[in-house]
């Protein structure tokens, strides 16, 4: 099986769960981007293309699992000042540089700075779509552990004060009758309360509320 082939498959695996991959394209030849718009479309993927960086940085967020194939050598902001402008607000999306010539200082640079990959023009189609479907797998990663993570603040956020603290002895190992003379309650109240909290975090166990409370780490829960 091809990579086009492969990669058609994992876009409407995408597209099953509701999220359909996006290739972005940047590249000022219009040739270039072109070329890359038709073999992208056949692998799948809904592709977007802009001639600048400015253009595509004018592009809103996606919130579907994507990424970027990027042109070095730019016009005004190059590849390298794109790279550095969204690192920080758009972690999902990988990025995968492209260049008809590269020197090692280039390459070392967009690496470090998180490169899916680089390849050199004229590069082999299979290798792009290739890197193309991975980077696509890393952005559906990293977009579900963002919506785990809200999912997890949303359902914190739920608790009622009471039931806030009791969740903060509970983690620390607390027996019940320990957790009511902190809080000044009886222990059936305790149970009451910690029954409703365990409910609202969707924790079956203790390991997973201990689990949950490490990951959100609030100021009244200690660090293990």
């Amino acid at each position: 099986m091809n990579s086009a082939s492969t990669l058609n498959q994992e876009s409407q695996a995408s597209c099953m769960r509701g999220a359909v991959p996006i290739v972005f394209v940047v590249d000022d030849d219009v040739l270039v981007r072109e070329w890359l718009e038709l073999l992208i479309q056949s692998a799948g993927c809904q592709v977007e293309t802009f001639a600048s960086a400015e253009e595509f940085l004018a592009r809103p967020r996606a919130l579907s699992p994507s990424c970027l194939v990027l042109d070095v050598k730019l016009p005004h902001l190059n590849g390298l000042d794109l790279q550095e402008r969204i690192a920080a607000d758009r972690v999902d999306m990988p990025i995968i540089f492209v260049t008809e010539d590269a020197d090692i200082p280039t390459i070392v640079r967009a690496m470090k700075a998180g490169a899916a990959e680089f390849l050199t023009k004229p590069f082999d189609a299979d290798v792009l779509l290739n890197a193309i479907r991975e980077a696509v797998e890393r952005s559906e990663c990293v977009l579900r552990q963002e919506a785990n993570m809200r999912s997890l603040r949303n359902r914190y956020a739920s608790l009622t004060a009471r039931e806030r603290e009791v969740m903060d002895l509970v983690v620390t190992g607390e027996l019940n009758k320990r957790v009511g003379g902190e809080l000044g309650i009886s222990e059936i109240t305790v149970k009451a309360h910690r029954g409703k909290m365990m409910r609202k975090m969707q924790a079956g166990s203790l390991i997973d509320l201990v689990n949950m409370a490490a990951i959100l780490c609030p100021p009244s829960v200690p660090n293990a």
